[in-house]
């Protein structure tokens, strides 16, 4: 077609670079007999249905946030709960009313880079943003649960300014402000996703800094968490100062190191 770009122009600019198609355009294309053409047009009514399907997505997760509207809410929750090592790591948001960014998921959905790309557009977004953080021996000491909810609750503390209303996943943290608890929250506010994103970069990042200071255990792939070369490493070397003693896994290795007499511990003083 001679009133048409290249074929190859069209697709770098319209299908690589995600750039709008004008109507003038599109309707060039549907007169072009050629294959390309057909696949740039294929290619670029895909991406709008994707876009269509995400906003519609994103709409869906700020309906508590709308329902709570004029009152500044903060979304509340929590990573690494489960991980034989490390501190747990809790972040509360507020973000503008209405404010959605393309991509914004429960963390545990996303992959690494996702994650840590998303999280500076969400600190930069954010009216206020805070991290919590309760340690292996506040963890040994309180037990999991309460260390959790300690995280969260100096999370809410540090906002500044202060929120009017918690939108928290799946628990009450009873820190005298009016709370909503949703069970999977993190998939159904936009709010508690955003929060999800920062407390997961925030403790990997911690993890990789743990891992320097105890080598040989792998924090900085598994971030603590119990998989085969955790185990294994932990069987090898014994507890180091961040594991968790009171979860039984590490109990048990505990008590047959000090059977076998106490061996030294990476980075232990």
């Amino acid at each position: 077609m001679r009133d048409l770009p290249p074929l190859e122009t069209l697709h770098r600019r319209h299908v690589q670079e995600g750039r709008p198609l004008p109507r003038a355009l599109e309707r060039a294309l549907e007169a072009d007999p050629r294959r390309g053409a057909r696949r740039i047009l294929e290619a670029v009514r895909r991406r709008r249905r994707a876009n269509r399907a995400e906003g519609q997505r994103l709409r869906h997760l700020l309906r508590f946030e709308r329902a709570l509207a004029p009152l500044r809410v903060a979304g509340v929750d929590e990573a690494g709960m489960s991980p034989l090592a490390g501190p747990v790591c809790a972040a509360a948001v507020v973000l503008p009313p209405g404010w959605r960014h393309p991509g914004i998921d429960d963390s545990k959905r996303l992959d690494a880079k996702t994650r840590e790309r998303l999280a500076g557009v969400i600190r930069e977004a954010a009216l206020a943003h805070a991290l919590g953080w309760a340690s292996p021996e506040e963890i040994d000491r309180l037990n999991i649960y309460q260390a959790g909810l300690l995280a969260m609750r100096r999370a809410v503390e540090a906002l500044d300014p202060p929120p009017e209303h918690l939108l928290v996943d799946a628990r009450r943290l009873h820190c005298g402000l009016p709370e909503t608890p949703l069970v999977h929250g993190d998939r159904r506010s936009l709010s508690i996703a955003a929060a999800s994103i920062l407390a997961k970069t925030a403790r990997d990042a911690e993890m990789r800094r743990l891992d320097r200071l105890y080598p040989g255990y792998g924090f900085a792939q598994h971030k603590g968490y119990g998989v085969r070369r955790h185990r294994e490493a932990l069987a090898r070397l014994g507890p180091c100062p961040i594991h968790r003693r009171s979860f039984s896994v590490v109990a048990q290795v505990a008590a047959r190191a000090e059977g076998r007499g106490a061996r030294p511990v990476p980075g232990a003083r």
